[in-house]
């Protein structure tokens, strides 16, 4: 089972939107997909119309030190035939503070996913936007990040010390961590703003996938019914561009 990490420590760059619909459209592409809300704000889970998932949760995984409890089939939540969540609710935020204190706190998250190595062809873990804990976690359990941004500077500006989180991470906690590369989001090429901020991140050593991600008031409706963008309009171009983007990462996943 390939982990890819969806990281970014700026909130508002479609990290969410990017975990739910690339988890549709590899689904379609035959891949046995995990998606796991690693956010305690669960927007992953409210886009995949869960509602209520206390006691079954991210949460109570990462809060338990007995192993096979809770039992690992009750709290993913299968979406579709090869689509799955395990959900999280805002108790998140505390288990976060509570692993501070706890030995190996930054392998909590592996440890807890490591019974369904074998299971699913990849694993999606939607990140906070912060380098706290549960980031780092997220870091230390995957084989690589997939880094979405907007081509605006401010967002730009963010990506470094990200990187430099990578990096350490890479350094003392993983060292197969990859970048698989930045996913740019909210593109429009008709500004020429995006196409310079484009062209400068192309030119950097951080890769960059050659897929792009625009602006689509599709996008938002289908979170509101439970849906990505992927399954909610099918024809909408951004639609097409995550399914794009499934297939570019095919390779890597290995299929």
């Amino acid at each position: 089972m390939r982990v890819l990490a969806i990281a970014n420590q700026k909130g508002g760059v479609g990290k969410t939107a990017t975990a739910h619909a690339l988890g549709v459209a590899l689904a379609d592409e035959g891949c046995h997909v995990l998606l796991v809300d690693v956010d305690p704000q669960g927007g992953l889970t409210g886009a995949c119309g869960i509602k209520d998932c206390v006691g079954w949760s991210l949460v109570e995984l990462m809060e338990s030190t007995t192993p096979g409890v809770p039992p690992l089939p009750k709290v993913i939540r299968s979406l579709t035939r090869r689509l799955s969540l395990i959900p999280t609710h805002s108790a998140l935020a505390a288990t976060e503070q509570n692993l501070v204190a706890r030995p190996g706190r930054e392998r909590t998250l592996k440890r807890a996913l490591a019974p369904l190595w074998g299971y699913y062809h990849l694993c999606l873990l939607d990140c906070p936007p912060s380098l706290g804990l549960l980031t780092v976690n997220a870091l230390v359990a995957a084989d690589a990040v997939l880094i979405p941004t907007q081509p605006q500077a401010a967002d730009i500006s963010s990506l470094n010390p990200f990187l430099r989180a990578v990096d350490r991470v890479r350094a003392t906690l993983n060292p197969s961590l990859r970048i698989l590369g930045i996913l740019v989001t909210f593109y429009d090429q008709r500004l020429r703003h995006h196409r310079d901020i484009l062209e400068a991140l192309e030119a950097s050593d951080v890769p960059v996938l050659r897929t792009k991600i625009g602006r689509s008031i599709r996008v938002a409706e289908a979170v509101a019914t439970g849906e990505s963008v992927v399954s909610y309009s099918a024809s909408n171009p951004q639609a097409e561009a995550y399914r794009q983007l499934a297939k570019e990462l095919m390779p890597w996943i290995g299929r």
